[in-house]
C-alpha cells in the first residue's frame, strides 16, 4: 500500500483521490479552500453540467486541445461510467438537450456530495484550508509537499490537480503551473479560454443587452477563415458574448493575441440566400412604399439594431422607402448577410470559464497521468494542456484523467 497525497480538492482532484482509495492506497487529499468542489458550485449556473453524455468520437470533436492525449483516460472512465459514479452515490441524473448531464435537483452541491461519499467508501483523509506551497522532490523523484506553514508531509506517490487559473476566487491561481515550471516540466503559454471577446466598435456597445439567436458568426484573420458557426450571442457593454463567442474565443485565442485584432462578421439571415432576402424585402419594400426606411427595418431586426443599422448604411431615415436605389437595398442586403466587428482582445482570466494551455502534455504519459522525467508525480484536470467547449465536456475531461492519474499508481 502507498501512501499517496492529491493536491487540490476539485473534480480532477476528488476522483483521483478517489480512484487511489479505491486501489488500496492510504490517500490524502489536500485543499487549501473551506470546502471541496467550490468551482463545481458554480459551473452550469449553479446546476452543474458534471458530463456530456455523447459518444466518444462526438466527445473528441469537442475537445479543443490535444484530443489525442485524452484517448487512454477518456476510454478508460467515459461520461457513462461518470453518470454511474453519481447514480451509485446516491444522486439522481438526467440529460438534456445536447446531451447535457445534470443532477435531476439542479443542484451542484448534490454531485459534490455524491464524490464526498465516494471519498469517504474508501476513508480518504481530507484536509481542508492546508495550502501547499512546494512538491518535495529528491533523486528525480517527488517524496511529498510542503504546506505554507513549513510543515512536510511525505508520500510516495503526488498527484497534482490544482486547476488552471480561471475563476481564481475558488483557488485556481495557478500553484500547479508554477511547481511544474520549477521542477523543468514544460508549461504551454497559458491564456483565458471559454470567455467574451472585446470589441473595437462603439456601435455594438451601444446595443448591449441585445441577445441575437439563429445567428451566424463567422471570424477572419484577414482572408483566413478561423471560426465559423451557428447559434446565440450577446452584445455586452465592452463586445459581445454568449454561446457562439465563448467557442469561438477557444478557436480563435492564440491568433488573437498574437495579431492584436481580428475582423467578425453576423449574419443575421443565415436562413436565407442572397435572392431570397433580395425577394423579401422587395416585397416589404412594395408593401410599405410610403413609409420610412426604419420602419421596414424593424420588420427585419431587433429594434434596438435598427438605428445602428442605418447608420452603417449611410441612409437618413427620413426617406421613403420608393426613394431607395437598388444599389442602397443591395447595400441592406450585404450589411443583412455580413454585419462587421473587430475583435481586440479575449476578456480576462476572471471571466473565463476555462484556462487554455498548461502543463505540457507531452511531458506526461498519456496512458497513466504519470510524469515521464519525475517518478512518483502525476498531473490531471485543467493544470495539463487541455481544454474543450461548453457542455460538461471540461469536467469530463477533469474525471477522467483524475481517475486515470488515481488508477495508475
Amino acid at each position: 500500500m502507498s501512501k499517496v497525497i492529491v493536491v487540490g480538492g476539485g473534480a480532477a482532484g476528488m476522483m483521483a483521490a478517489y480512484a487511489a482509495g479505491m486501489c488500496g492506497h492510504d490517500v490524502t487529499l489536500l485543499e487549501k479552500n473551506e470546502k471541496l468542489g467550490k468551482k463545481i458550485y458554480i459551473t452550469g449556473k449553479g446546476r452543474c453540467n458534471f458530463t456530456n453524455a455523447c459518444d466518444e468520437t462526438d466527445f473528441f470533436k469537442n475537445v479543443v486541445s490535444n484530443p489525442k492525449f485524452l484517448y487512454s483516460a477518456l476510454y478508460t472512465f467515459n461520461s457513462d461510467a461518470m453518470i454511474g459514479f453519481i447514480e451509485m452515490h446516491g444522486t439522481e441524473t438526467k440529460v438534456e438537450r445536447g446531451n447535457r448531464a445534470f443532477p435531476v435537483s439542479d443542484h451542484a452541491s448534490d454531485i459534490t456530495k455524491a464524490l464526498k461519499n465516494g471519498l469517504d467508501e474508501y476513508n480518504v483523509n481530507i484536509l481542508l484550508n492546508t495550502e501547499v506551497s512546494n512538491i518535495l522532490i529528491e533523486n528525480d523523484t517527488a517524496v511529498g509537499v510542503s504546506l505554507k506553514d513549513k510543515t512536510q508531509l511525505k508520500a510516495d506517490h503526488v498527484i497534482v490537480c490544482t486547476g488552471g487559473i480561471s475563476y481564481q476566487t475558488t483557488g485556481s491561481t495557478g500553484d500547479g503551473l508554477r511547481w511544474a515550471k520549477k521542477i523543468g516540466i514544460g508549461v504551454t503559454d497559458t491564456r483565458p479560454a471559454l470567455v467574451p471577446l472585446n470589441v473595437k466598435e462603439d456601435y455594438v456597445m451601444s446595443m448591449q443587452g441585445l441577445s441575437l439567436k439563429n445567428v451566424n458568426l463567422s471570424i477572419y484573420n484577414g482572408k483566413k477563415k478561423l471560426y465559423d458557426n451557428f447559434g446565440e450571442m450577446l452584445f455586452t457593454h465592452f463586445g459581445v458574448s454568449g454561446p457562439l463567442v465563448l467557442s469561438a474565443s477557444s478557436i480563435i485565442g492564440k491568433t488573437l493575441q498574437s495579431e492584436g485584432k481580428l475582423n467578425a462578421f453576423i449574419d443575421l439571415k443565415p436562413a436565407l440566400s442572397v435572392e431570397e432576402l433580395d425577394a423579401r424585402i422587395l416585397r416589404d419594400f412594395n408593401d410599405n412604399m410610403n413609409k420610412h426606411l426604419s420602419s421596414v427595418l424593424r420588420g427585419l431586426l431587433p429594434s434596438s439594431m435598427v438605428p445602428v443599422f442605418i447608420e452603417l448604411l449611410d441612409i437618413d431615415d427620413s426617406r421613403q422607402i420608393n426613394s431607395i436605389t437598388k444599389e442602397e437595398r443591395n447595400n441592406i442586403i450585404k450589411l443583412l448577410k455580413n454585419f462587421p466587428f473587430t475583435i481586440t482582445g479575449l476578456r480576462e482570466f476572471k471571466e473565463a470559464i476555462v484556462t487554455q494551455g498548461g502543463v505540457c502534455v507531452k511531458d506526461i504519459d498519456p496512458s497513466t497521468m504519470k510524469c515521464k522525467n519525475i517518478n512518483g508525480l502525476s498531473f490531471a484536470g485543467e493544470v495539463l494542456d487541455l481544454d474543450a467547449f461548453t457542455g460538461g465536456f471540461n469536467l469530463q475531461i477533469a474525471w477522467s484523467t483524475g481517475y486515470l492519474a488515481g488508477l495508475s499508481i
